[in-house]
């Protein structure tokens, strides 16, 4: 079985995710994709992020209907940094003999060999290198096994969205409708 993980804030969640989630599942011709919603970035210890109920919240707003995306918030129960290696360990255990593919943002490649137990994640998975329009493709460092998703790169990011919102601009077409609204309604990102 062919297992995607997507980790990260989803501060909030925008179209870029959901293009890039079905994008990977078109191309790695993935059985289930999970949406990995962190607590905290070892790499941004200062970033104050969105609850974590209220960024779950809008997870689910944006793939309800998507049967093969699921959300797991196993690092939002276990608190704390997340590191991706306790959370792949987990995948293992429940899915042996299962394929990993990581999915990644093509500006965090070259800090792979930073990530905590970098000699285990190579085992563990493959990485999957989600490119930055305009930026130019890094290679995946040594022992690491990756390759780069071709499908659907699109330019936005959730600090673009949270700018957006705190000047009282639009998101319209930029997040799914329904994540606009429950931002709006929910005075996030002021």
């Amino acid at each position: 079985m062919k297992i995607g993980l997507f980790g990260g804030s989803f501060d909030p969640v925008h179209l870029g995710h959901l293009l890039v989630a079905q994008a990977a599942r078109e191309e790695l011709g993935l059985a289930r994709l999970f949406f990995i919603p962190a607590t905290q970035s070892p790499f941004k210890p200062e970033r104050t992020l969105a609850p974590a109920r209220e960024r779950v919240r809008l997870l689910r707003l944006a793939l309800a209907g998507q049967a093969w995306c699921e959300i797991d918030e196993q690092e939002i129960h276990r608190g704390g940094v997340s590191f991706t290696i306790d959370t792949l360990r987990d995948y293992a255990r429940r899915f042996p003999g299962a394929t990993f593919y990581y999915l990644i943002g093509g500006d965090h490649v070259s800090k792979l060999p930073e990530w905590r137990e970098a000699g285990d994640l190579a085992r563990l998975t493959e990485f999957v290198v989600i490119p930055r329009p305009g930026q130019a493709e890094a290679p995946v460092p040594e022992p690491f096994r990756g390759r780069t998703l071709s499908g659907f790169p699109l330019g936005v990011s959730s600090s673009q969205i949270r700018s957006r919102v705190s000047a009282g601009l639009p998101i319209d077409h930029l997040v799914p409708a329904r994540v606009a609204e429950a931002i709006g309604n929910n005075r996030l990102y002021l």
